[in-house]
């Protein structure tokens, strides 16, 4: 798909921004899951701080996102110009739907619960592999059919 006038209006982001970011988030969950071997308390902090920063990519997109923050600064600027977009909207449920994971896990694992909180990591990371290692975003492939289920306004 070659780059729309859109992406100026916030629209589209370039491709390789979120799959730099499931890159980061897959790192983060991995060492949530190495952690939590030794302490469900600090795989719950750890976790918890990746849940913000899913909090934080849903409510302001990709863009303004911590891992995207980063990309835009520190690695966009050496690549060559985007060739592939993707909308705003899916990657933002995306992002809801990692935070929902990351949420869970944390309470689980700061209330004893590892056994939960293990799972609700390995669901996120397994979502986030998806992503960074073969640009399925399973999020944004579930997005169109939540959609569906919205109230149309007129």
């Amino acid at each position: 798909m070659s780059v729309p006038d859109s992406t100026r209006t916030g629209h589209q982001v370039d491709v390789r921004g979120p799959r730099f970011a499931a890159w980061v988030t897959t790192a983060v969950l991995t060492v949530v899951l190495l952690v939590a071997t030794a302490s469900d308390t600090v795989a719950g902090i750890v976790l918890g701080v990746q849940a913000v920063v899913f909090a934080l990519g849903a409510a302001f997109g990709p863009r303004r996102s911590p891992y995207g923050a980063v990309f835009a600064r520190l690695v966009a600027p050496r690549l060559s110009a985007p060739t592939d977009v993707e909308p705003v909207a899916p990657l933002r449920f995306a992002q809801l739907v990692g935070f929902v994971f990351a949420a869970i896990g944390t309470v689980a694992f700061l209330l004893g619960a590892g056994t939960v909180g293990i799972v609700a990591t390995g669901f996120a990371l397994f979502a986030a592999l998806l992503n960074a290692a073969f640009g399925f975003c399973l999020g944004c492939q579930i997005y169109p059919l939540v959609a569906r289920l919205r109230p149309i306004v007129a």
